[in-house]
C-alpha cells in the first residue's frame, strides 16, 4: 500500500534557501546574540542588587545593537531571520531589563501600581518593535529618514532610567518619590508608541562641511571625557536635552511636511512616518530587512 505524500508546505520548507550559506552571514546575528546576553546579564545583576552594573550592561546592549544592523547592510546579508531576532533581543534588552531594574530599585514600594507601570513600559516596547516589523516595506520620502516615530527603543531604555541617574548624581533620593518614577515611566512608555516625530540625524552623516570636521571630533572627545569623569551627570544632562528637543523636532517635521505637501500630489505622501518604527534600531530601506 502506498503511503500518502505529505502535502504540508511547512514540513517541506527549508530553514535556509541554500544548503550552504557564507560564514559572513552569521556575523550580524552574532552581535545580536551578544547584545541579548548583555541584556539578560543586566537582569541577573538587577536580581543581585547590582544596579549600576545592570545600567552599564543595558548601555552596552544599546551600543552593540547599533553594530549588527550596520554590519548586515555593509556585508549585504540582510534577512528576515535577522530582523526578527534583533526585535526579540531588543524587547528583552530595552523593555524587560530596564523595567525590572526600575521596579527592583525604586518602584517595589508601590507594589501593584509600580508593577503596572513597568509592565506597561515593557509592553509598549514590544508593541513598538512589532510595529517596526509590520512596516518594513513602507515607502516614505527620503527627508523623513531624519526622524523616528516616537522615541526609538535603545533611546527609550536610556531615557526611562533618568530617575536612577539623578539619584546617583545626588540631586534627590529618587526612591523616596516612587510616584514620580512611576508616572515618568508611563510617560516614556507612551512616547515609545506615539507618532510624535523625534530627530534621528541619520541623514546628517551623509555629508558634512570640512570646516566642521575638527569641531565635531573635539565635541565627541569632550563628551567622552565627561562620560568618563562624570558618567551619571553627563548622561542625565544628555537625556534632559534630548527630551527638551522633542517639541522642536515635532515643529520642524510639521513645517517640512506642510511644505512637502504643497509641492507633491497627495498620493506621494503616504504619511509613512506615522506607520513605521524607525530605530536605529535600524532604519531599513524599502524592500530590505534588518539583517
Amino acid at each position: 500500500m502506498d503511503h500518502p505524500t505529505d502535502q504540508n508546505p511547512r514540513k517541506q520548507r527549508m530553514l535556509f534557501r541554500h544548503s550552504k550559506i557564507p560564514l559572513r552571514a552569521l556575523a550580524p546575528n552574532f552581535f545580536t546574540l551578544l547584545s541579548l546576553c548583555a541584556g539578560l546579564t543586566a537582569i541577573r545583576m538587577t536580581f543581585e542588587g547590582r544596579f549600576e552594573t545592570a545600567v552599564l550592561l543595558v548601555a552596552a546592549a544599546g551600543l552593540i545593537d547599533g553594530i549588527d544592523g550596520r554590519l548586515a547592510r555593509a556585508l549585504k546579508v540582510q534577512s528576515r531571520f535577522g530582523a526578527e531576532l534583533d526585535s526579540l533581543a531588543d524587547t528583552v534588552n530595552f523593555g524587560v531589563a530596564p523595567a525590572l531594574l526600575l521596579y527592583s530599585w525604586g518602584l517595589g514600594g508601590l507594589k501593584e501600581f509600580g508593577w503596572v507601570a513597568v509592565m506597561v513600559f515593557a509592553c509598549c516596547m514590544g508593541l513598538r518593535l512589532a510595529r517596526f516589523n509590520a512596516a518594513l516595506d513602507t515607502e516614505k520620502p527620503k527627508w523623513m529618514g531624519n526622524y523616528f516615530t516616537g522615541i526609538p527603543a535603545p533611546a527609550g531604555a536610556v531615557v526611562v532610567l533618568l530617575p536612577f541617574y539623578l539619584d546617583r548624581v545626588g540631586i534627590a533620593s529618587m526612591p523616596a518619590y516612587p510616584w514620580f518614577i512611576a508616572l515618568y515611566t508611563l510617560a516614556i512608555a507612551f512616547m515609545l508608541v506615539s507618532t510624535i516625530p523625534t530627530w534621528s540625524g541619520k541623514l546628517l552623516g551623509e555629508r558634512i562641511s570640512r570646516d566642521m570636521v575638527l569641531p565635531i571630533l573635539a565635541g565627541v572627545a569632550m563628551v567622552l571625557g565627561l562620560l568618563w569623569a562624570y558618567p551619571y551627570a553627563t548622561v542625565a544632562a544628555l537625556v534632559i536635552g534630548y527630551l527638551a528637543a522633542i517639541p522642536f523636532s515635532w515643529s520642524r517635521f510639521r513645517a517640512r511636511a506642510a511644505a512637502d505637501a504643497l509641492t507633491s500630489p497627495p498620493e506621494a505622501h503616504p504619511g509613512a512616518l506615522f506607520h513605521s518604527n524607525n530605530t536605529d534600531e535600524h532604519q531599513i530601506p524599502p524592500g530590505e530587512t534588518k539583517h
